[in-house]
């Protein structure tokens, strides 16, 4: 059985694809990635142990300029790349997970009929993604709220967005265990994605020294590879480095899947994947949206989770450090808020996304074969 995966441009196109295709690894699937040469992609397939195969494409400007004739250009030369490697590998299944890479690969699938699936992570759906909803054989998306931004999607289901085997079945204790942390005692998580977020870290290091007096409380602050010297320099009296006491600074955190498990509270950015994972947890989160992203989206993401109770929007123009560290002492000292919104949190969680996307390729693959 083969099946051909492409998305990519940002983790939160990429880690989906990644998802499904270690499950498919264990079953002996001959599974290929198809991003940009440049993308993101470029570094997380190949870890993976996925083969990556590039074209050549760029994303249009949403206004007129000369650019937007260099992407038609690529588009066109990317189209006929999609095609020959479509052709060489004769796939049963192309999966596209979103980014203007799965634009000339899903569609030219589409019109060689081969079996087509795109999933969407976001409550606000990317172009990529409603512009291949009218050609693919099945949408999937993570929010019942977009639902309404594919009219002319001949089937589409709400499964979530897959999450890693090991975020969910982890314990808190086997997290705490690997990260050093004693049960008993608080631990707040901060991260501002793979690459960090130099708006997060500012705050924190302005909320440290507040934060760093609470009582019982670890702060596990993760900085970013790009910004871990800068906050290390920018540290204030009584938190350097060899009295940091309940606060450890690293430039990134491997073992997610430890820290999330572990975790009472996490500060971070809204992106799919951090959604996905912080409520297949139950993982009460303060949320600070990136506002450089396409269509806001990822504030989108945030109020749909604050408006059921398992997080609390902090847009970055308003974010102070002092503002940061009374809002996470509110929750972190208010046990029963706490235990609600952890409550809201797992109940928001799509713990069975994997499965449900898995069954859906496996469906369509069948199909291919005549059932």
């Amino acid at each position: 059985m083969r099946v051909l995966f492409t998305g990519g441009g940002t983790g939160g196109h990429i880690y989906p694809a990644l998802t499904l295709a270690a499950a498919l690894q264990k079953r002996n699937y001959s599974l290929l990635y198809v991003g940009t040469a440049g993308g993101l992609e470029q570094e997380l397939v190949p870890r993976s142990g996925l083969t990556l195969r590039t074209i050549s494409v760029s994303g249009l400007e949403r206004r007129f300029t000369y650019k937007n004739l260099v992407a038609f250009f690529r588009l066109t030369k990317g189209l006929c790349q999609a095609y020959q490697i479509l052709r060489e590998f004769g796939p049963q299944v192309v999966v596209g997970t979103g980014g203007y890479v799965s634009v000339p690969v899903v569609f030219i699938a589409s019109r060689l009929g081969v079996p087509t699936l795109i999933h969407e992570q976001n409550a606000l759906p990317g172009l990529a993604n409603r512009f291949l909803s009218r050609f693919v054989r099945m949408v999937a998306v993570t929010y019942e709220e977009s639902r309404h931004y594919f009219p002319r999607a001949d089937h589409l289901m709400v499964t979530g967005n897959p999450v890693r085997e090991e975020i969910l079945n982890l314990t808190r204790k086997e997290g705490r265990i690997s990260l050093g942390i004693e049960e008993g005692k608080q631990l707040l998580l901060v991260f501002g994605g793979s690459r960090g977020a130099r708006p997060i870290n500012e705050a924190m290091l302005k909320a440290l020294p507040i934060l760093g007096e609470q009582p019982g409380l670890f702060i596990y602050f993760i900085t970013g590879a790009k910004d871990y010297e800068y906050v290390r320099q920018r540290l204030g009296p009584g938190i350097g480095k060899e009295n940091m006491g309940n606060i450890i600074i690293e430039p990134y955190l491997y073992d997610m899947p430890a820290g999330l498990a572990a975790a009472d509270l996490v500060v971070a950015r809204a992106g799919a994947t951090t959604l996905a994972e912080l409520t297949a947890r139950g993982i009460p989160a303060v949320l600070i949206p990136s506002p450089y992203v396409t269509g806001n989206h990822q504030e989108k993401n945030a109020r749909l989770l604050e408006r059921q109770g398992a997080a609390v929007v902090m847009p970055e123009k308003k974010l102070t450090g002092p503002s940061l560290a009374e809002k996470a002492r509110e929750i972190l000292q208010n046990p029963p808020l706490l235990q609600q919104m952890r409550k809201n949190s797992y109940n928001l969680g799509k713990r069975e996304a994997r499965e449900e996307l898995l069954s859906l390729i496996y469906k369509l693959a069948l199909e291919n074969k005549g059932g």
